[in-house]
């Protein structure tokens, strides 16, 4: 394995949320979910990258610069001469959101142009939401999904549901299913993707689908469970003082991520509670915040 390339590499979207936090008001911040897992993997001390496509304007250089900023293998970001890919959110409570780019920086995004060895070194590769609902980029991610599972490399997958996985969404839903090892995703994402199932009967559905799959399923206040064929663990969430929740799931897969890759015998019980106790020191801060190990450890044992 070369070991200048990261163990773990995300695939999706990275773009800019523009908040409006007053009336006619607004607030940008970088973001999008793939590069929020990716920058957590890195802050909790795993070599990583997030693999995408963003703007050569001011925003694609603010996001190029967190990216730096956040410890991630830059030789994986790509920049393209196209607009960039936004988030409007004119309400967070409730959550009203739309997006904006129809031809923006993150469908360039050119898996054959990574660096050279780099599927060699990777343990673990991410992919997940709407990177996956936007074409072309969506089929580019799933052949680079397929090879990957073809050399039986990890594969992680949070759908995150958002309102642009449309009907033409569920053919790349099912066929994710089926490469991935670990399947990241809230009780909101099953009732979305599987309407008209009860959760049993959704997680259920998965592992027809997937028999092999170990499937993280979160349930916000309640904490997470792990679901695979034939077995369940519970973890209560971690009581803390909440901010917001934002970037919460991304820093639970995150950390799910980096317990079981660094400590590949660790049981799942500690595992999982490392994924719980990640998402509670994102929940403790405002926006997406990416945990620290020590911040791991303070909350576990608070």
């Amino acid at each position: 394995m070369n070991a200048t390339l990261p163990r773990v590499v995300v695939f999706g979207e990275a773009l800019t949320d523009f908040l409006q936090v007053a009336p006619g008001v607004w607030h940008s911040r970088v973001g999008g979910a793939c590069w929020n897992v990716a920058r957590a993997v890195a802050s909790l001390g795993v070599a990583a990258a997030f693999a995408g496509a963003v703007s050569e304007d001011d925003l694609g250089e603010e996001l190029a610069q967190a990216t730096a900023a956040a410890g991630l293998d830059l030789r994986f970001l790509q920049r393209a001469a196209k607009p960039p890919f936004l988030a409007l959110v004119p309400s967070q409570h409730p959550p009203r959101y739309f997006f904006a780019g129809g031809d923006s920086a993150d469908l360039a995004f050119d898996p054959d142009s990574l660096p050279p060895g780099w599927l060699d070194a990777a343990e673990v590769l991410h992919f997940g939401s709407i990177s996956l609902a936007r074409q072309p980029l969506a089929e580019r991610l799933l052949v680079v999904a397929r090879a990957a599972h073809a050399r039986g490399k990890r594969i992680t997958f949070d759908p995150n549901w958002r309102n642009l996985m449309d009907e033409a969404y569920q053919p790349v839903f099912e066929q994710m299913v089926k490469l991935a090892s670990d399947i990241k995703l809230s009780d909101e994402d099953l009732a979305r993707l599987l309407p008209g199932l009860s959760a049993r009967e959704g997680l259920a559905r998965l592992l027809q689908w997937n028999p092999s799959a170990r499937i993280l399923f979160t349930e916000g206040e309640k904490g997470l469970r792990l679901v695979s064929a034939g077995q369940e663990t519970v973890q209560p969430a971690y009581p803390v003082a909440v901010a917001d929740t934002v970037g919460a799931g991304d820093a639970s897969l995150a950390g799910w991520i980096v317990a079981t890759l660094t400590a590949p015998q660790t049981t799942i019980t500690a595992a999982l509670a490392f994924a719980a106790a990640s998402a509670a020191v994102a929940c403790l801060h405002a926006g997406a915040h990416s945990p620290t190990r020590d911040e791991v450890r303070a909350v576990q044992s608070a």
